[in-house]
């Protein structure tokens, strides 16, 4: 299975766990590590000194590669990108943001530079900026997302017609199965958010776990485009934001209804009415919290399972 993205990141399988808020500190992402991936901590959730303190633990919790997720609209990001710097991180994926803000930078400190997009159009950009790899995310992804919402099944391939860097797919994927088709799509690796979200050491409240493990096809959407779409579970708080938004809200009017901390409470803190509650649609299929270990000893036998499959006679034509 190794290939592009396996010697790029100096890991064993092309697994990468995303960045994301309130669920991917130090333990998740070096457990992803520990496992044969790429763990990321999630820097969009964090004050500067608790990053600082994250980046210290995985060091002292794996000896493999781990990177971290740096929002590019980020309020301390010179801060941010200077502490990543001095503790030596290795790899680092910036998102929602211009490519070109920090991708030099890093690069000049002997830092690997992957950039999430959600249109092929921002592959090019990312080309331009000089990364070492993209992420292409479809809308079926959770958290903050495109809203274009263009699936993941028409993204990979269209990005990969454009570029020839490294292409991790993301959105939708949480079986190997899944990567195995974002494979056959162009990609040469996965990016998993919501299956890593609900393993045993994501730092996302036990109860908010228990609530994804329970969800089926359309308990999520996406919703907040006017400010920055993101795909959630339709709580009380979701449905306030619906109906404000069908009724022509502004995106003020939405800011100020969204408040501050809105994901904390929700997925860190375990208030899962008032709370935003950030997740993907393949939650649907997620009805167990595991721990990492198991949640990649599964992916790769489902992805050799599924390769010995498409191997046989009857998809031969």
């Amino acid at each position: 299975m190794e290939n592009r993205i396996c010697k790029l990141f100096g890991i064993k399988y092309p697994i990468i766990s995303g960045g994301m808020v309130w669920c991917s500190g130090w333990r998740l992402a070096a457990a992803v590590s520990n496992n044969g991936g790429l763990g990321l901590i999630g820097a969009g959730s964090m004050h500067p000194e608790t990053l600082r303190e994250h980046i210290q633990k995985a060091k002292q919790a794996t000896q493999k590669p781990f990177g971290v997720n740096v929002p590019l609209f980020y309020p301390e990001l010179d801060t941010i990108m200077n502490i990543i710097a001095e503790e030596k991180v290795p790899i680092v994926f910036t998102s929602a943001g211009s490519p070109k803000k920090y991708t030099s930078w890093l690069k000049e400190r002997g830092i690997f530079v992957a950039h999430v997009i959600a249109s092929s159009a921002f592959a090019l950009k990312c080309e331009e900026a000089g990364v070492d790899a993209i992420v292409a995310e479809g809308f079926e992804a959770g958290g903050h997302n495109g809203k274009e919402e263009t699936t993941t099944l028409t993204l990979i391939p269209a990005v990969r017609r454009i570029t020839s860097l490294p292409l991790m797919a993301a959105g939708g994927i949480g079986t190997g199965d899944a990567i195995l088709a974002a494979m056959a799509l162009g990609a040469d690796g996965v990016q998993i958010g919501s299956r890593f979200a609900i393993s045993e050491e994501s730092s996302a409240h036990p109860d908010f776990k228990k609530m994804v493990t329970g969800l089926t096809e359309g308990d999520t959407k996406l919703a907040l485009k006017k400010i920055g779409a993101v795909r959630l579970i339709k709580n009380d708080f979701f449905q306030t934001i619906n109906k404000m938004e069908q009724e022509g809200a502004s995106a003020d009017d939405l800011r100020a209804m969204l408040g501050r901390g809105r994901a904390k409470i929700g997925m860190f803190e375990g208030d899962l009415e008032k709370g935003e509650l950030e997740i993907g649609q393949v939650a649907s299929i997620i009805n167990e919290i595991l721990p990492v270990e198991t949640i990649m000893k599964n992916l790769i036998s489902e992805y050799q399972a599924a390769k010995k499959r498409m191997n046989s006679d009857q998809f031969e034509f």
